[in-house]
């Protein structure tokens, strides 16, 4: 069973992927170019507070706009652990597994939670914030397998060399 405690960094609705990354960074050469401008439009310093393992706790839509496979790159580029939203958009949701970025729905935890604060995420069973328990609706097992690969393309290579491919 996975398990994780990580700090919070809270953000609000409908956070577009111009927000995660506006595009005029997107002509920089690599990802990790890219992660220091994260945010920047909503909060310039976010990007260079975000430490490893720190966890994105949002309201709904996460993830709306263009469908730019950068923007959940950039977030995992960031050493975000996992991002935790009321709900997320279909396209955002889908980049984000194929690129090996967790997604937890749940509508609740988002008006409980404050930035700082720390939460533990048992994966496929819920989230707990100062003794409360918020459950997970547990991800389907292809998706837990192309997350613990590190993304699709990974999962990919690792199922078509186990079959001698």
């Amino acid at each position: 069973m996975d398990k994780f405690t990580g700090k919070v960094w809270v953000l609000g609705d409908d956070i577009d992927t111009d927000i995660i990354i506006p595009t005029e960074y997107l002509a920089l050469k690599t990802v990790q170019d890219m992660a220091p401008y994260a945010f920047s439009p909503l909060r310039p310093e976010l990007a260079g507070q975000i430490r490893d393992g720190d966890m994105i706790v949002a309201g709904k839509n996460f993830g709306c706009g263009s469908s730019r496979e950068q923007a959940p790159e950039i977030i995992k580029a960031l050493g975000v652990r996992c991002v935790i939203a009321k709900s997320f958009a279909r396209i955002f949701f889908r980049n984000a597994i194929n690129n090996g970025l967790l997604l937890i729905e749940n509508d609740k935890l988002r008006d409980a939670v404050s930035e700082g604060d720390e939460i533990t995420v048992v994966l496929n069973h819920f989230i707990e914030h100062q003794g409360a328990q918020y459950p997970i609706t547990p991800l389907p097992q292809n998706l837990v397998e192309i997350l613990n690969a590190g993304g699709l393309v990974q999962a990919m290579k690792k199922r078509n060399n186990s079959k001698g491919i």
